[in-house]
């Protein structure tokens, strides 16, 4: 048997990732993080979230970490994790199409204004509004071409958004203009009605979105942040939407998640805030992602979507 170790959803979740990994691959051995019965050196692979610093460094003999989500940074915060190893993120058709699905809703309720409708409907009040655009006035800007992107970019075209994107290279997909390089970023943010960030968290990224970035897009732009929260500036978002420059945001990741209570964007009229929840695809479709991924790997095939600490991502 192949012993697996899974840190994700705490351990209420390790009965349904039992039945979802035993469909997959039943010679797969499933424990939770914390199970006194697993000696460390019996550990093969593991999928982690959010794992305790150092806890990945005592497990002499594993193979492969799988991130349970599309990011790393959770992991490679730890300044112990073994860096000799594959580091797996989340990935597959599942993923990528959760985040085109939440991409999609995120431009169409600012399209359709739904911030306005929600906090009316909040305080049992009727505030109707005529929409004042089509998905075809609005321009939508993508930040990060990469699986995720792709598919965003495939599926707001098929409602009628004209899409374009911007990332380190060049990219080719159909009927989405491509902007590459810091060069080439004020003529994207310029054209940009929507601005999608889907870009991984690199040091480069970093307060990417602040007063200088979101001052470039178009008077009444919005802002939709799926990637990371430490791509945002949050008291500069704040202040663009305050002074009208910004229409409205839709933010599903923060610097601190939980995001707390006191946190101003849970009460401002244009924010829109989900807990982290873009594009996490179901525990069965993660486990036959990471099942594949181990049978491949053992097989001496390529392991699909491997971190790359040189790119940071």
């Amino acid at each position: 048997m192949v012993k697996l170790l899974v840190k994700s959803g705490g351990e209420k979740a390790l009965g349904h990732w039992r039945e979802c990994f035993r469909a997959a691959d039943p010679r797969l051995d499933v424990h939770f993080w914390d199970d006194p019965a697993v000696r460390p050196e019996e550990v093969d692979y593991v999928v982690v979230w959010e794992p305790q610093p150092g806890r990945l460094a005592k497990l002499p003999n594993l193979r492969v970490v799988f991130s349970s989500a599309a990011g790393v940074d959770h992991i490679t915060c730890d300044p112990a994790w073994p860096r000799h190893l594959p580091l797996v993120r989340m990935g597959g058709e599942g993923t990528a199409q959760r985040m085109g699905e939440y991409v999609v809703w995120a431009c169409l309720s600012l399209l359709r204004e739904m911030r306005h409708f929600a906090l009316g409907q909040a305080v049992a009040e009727w505030r109707h509004k005529e929409a004042r655009f089509d998905a075809s006035m609005r321009r939508v800007g993508i930040m990060g071409l990469g699986n995720l992107g792709r598919r965003a970019a495939e599926m707001l075209r098929g409602v009628g958004f004209p899409v374009q994107g911007w990332s380190r290279s060049r990219k080719d997909l159909p009927g989405v203009r491509s902007f590459a390089g810091a060069a080439e970023l004020p003529a994207f943010l310029a054209s940009t009605d929507m601005l999608v960030c889907l870009l991984p968290s690199t040091p480069e990224t970093a307060g990417l979105i602040d007063a200088r970035l979101l001052s470039q897009l178009p008077c009444g732009a919005e802002l939709v942040n799926a990637g990371r929260g430490s791509h945002l500036v949050v008291p500069d978002l704040l202040a663009a939407l305050d002074s009208g420059h910004l229409a409205g945001a839709v933010l599903d990741v923060f610097e601190e998640e939980p995001l707390p209570p006191a946190s101003p964007l849970w009460a401002h009229p244009g924010v829109t805030i989900t807990p982290h929840v873009a594009s996490m695809s179901s525990r069965s479709e993660r486990a036959r992602y990471i099942a594949d991924a181990i049978a491949a790997f053992e097989a001496g095939r390529p392991l699909p979507n491997l971190y790359e600490p040189e790119r940071g991502y």
